[in-house]
């Protein structure tokens, strides 16, 4: 199908300002061009980004803001150019909804580099349209950025895949980490991380979480998987970690000292990078140069690493541990994640709920 004549209206809840508090907002859905697919949502995960973006913690929040950057729906139209999808395919949409296409990144499948990449929402489409997403009925979305949520899988299951997942699964694959017998920390324990030990174990690692109170320890262990568990302050046990991990994914999203987790790297073992963090972090050099250990950071995942991402928790049964919430209360989710209380991952029954004011 080409361009729709009729202008079409959808309704989310949007952000107004940075009190971040969100209501009922009805706005107009791009039209659906020949390469776009028309999703018609049916949950979408919340993530601390949600929370960041909301509230303007970054300044480069634009209102009205609808958020949601893991969406899962039903597909109801698409464009004429579009092969790979048909009406009925249940499809996830992540960060991202555009890219330059012709830059170094994207010539190599990384458009989550891409230096002109648009974001899912709290952005503006090539057209000057503002990007709005998943906490809504409907959304249009390029065919590149919409991946086939494999047959089988849950749809509540699959949303916060689409962004903790593959956040995760990105760096493990690309630093050549996805080899078993390897020793990994998991920092700090939320969506991102708890995905992160499940996958590190699907991998066949040693996995211990690192975590500032005892509070996850038993979930850590028991429900998780985790071989280890560790409090940052129990020097201790600290002490004899030292010099034991390959790498360490760090997934604090507030400022943090490093040297710490630094003093638990082997020999070139890797610091991974993940949370969004406004304030400098700050490190001394010996612990890096003495062990040839390296500081790096990871940003989301290509499609095509969601996709390989999808199919792996497939093979190996992986799914998130949720609490499913209506729109109704997600001014209180957002409250409870702020203050961490949420075990793991919030996802919105956006098709059960009702939207409107």
């Amino acid at each position: 199908m080409g361009k729709m004549e009729v202008e079409r209206k959808t309704t989310g809840w949007a952000a107004r300002d940075p009190s971040g508090l969100l209501s009922p907002y009805t706005y107009t859905l791009r039209e659906t061009g020949p390469e776009d697919v028309h999703i018609r949502i049916i949950c979408c995960g919340i993530c601390h980004t949600d929370l960041h973006q909301t509230k303007n913690d970054l300044g480069m929040s634009n209102y009205p803001m609808v958020p949601g950057h893991e969406v899962v729906g039903e597909v109801v139209e698409v464009g004429s150019d579009v092969s790979k999808f048909t009406a009925g395919d249940i499809v996830g949409v992540g960060c991202l909804v555009g890219c330059c296409g012709g830059c170094s990144p994207c010539e190599r499948d990384l458009e989550q580099y891409c230096p002109k990449k648009i974001w899912s929402y709290n952005d503006v489409y090539i057209d000057g349209q503002p990007t709005q997403g998943g906490f809504a009925r409907a959304t249009v979305v390029h065919q590149k950025f919409v991946v086939k949520i494999p047959e089988g899988m849950a749809v509540e299951q699959a949303a916060p895949l689409l962004c903790a997942g593959v956040t995760v699964y990105s760096p493990l694959a690309h630093f050549g980490l996805k080899r078993p017998g390897l020793r990994g920390g998991i920092l700090g324990l939320g969506g991102v991380g708890h995905m992160g030990v499940k996958i590190a174990k699907a991998m066949g690692h040693h996995v211990t979480v690192i975590s500032s109170s005892n509070k996850k320890k038993e979930e850590a262990l028991k429900d998780l998987g985790a071989d280890d568990y560790v409090i940052g302050s129990d020097q201790s046990k600290m002490n004899e970690l030292a010099d034991s991990m390959d790498y360490i994914i760090d997934t604090v999203p507030v400022h943090h000292a490093l040297e710490p987790y630094l003093s638990l790297l082997r020999l070139d073992g890797k610091l991974i990078l993940m949370g969004v963090i406004a304030n400098p972090l700050q490190f001394l050099t010996p612990m890096v140069m003495l062990g040839r250990k390296v500081i790096t950071g990871s940003f989301i995942g290509s499609m095509k690493e969601t996709e390989e991402m999808l199919e792996f928790c497939k093979e190996k049964g992986l799914s998130s541990i949720i609490e499913v919430v209506k729109m109704d209360y997600v001014n209180t989710a957002f409250e409870r994640l702020e203050k961490n209380d949420v075990r793991y991952r919030f996802v919105v029954d956006v098709e059960g709920s009702k939207l409107e004011a």
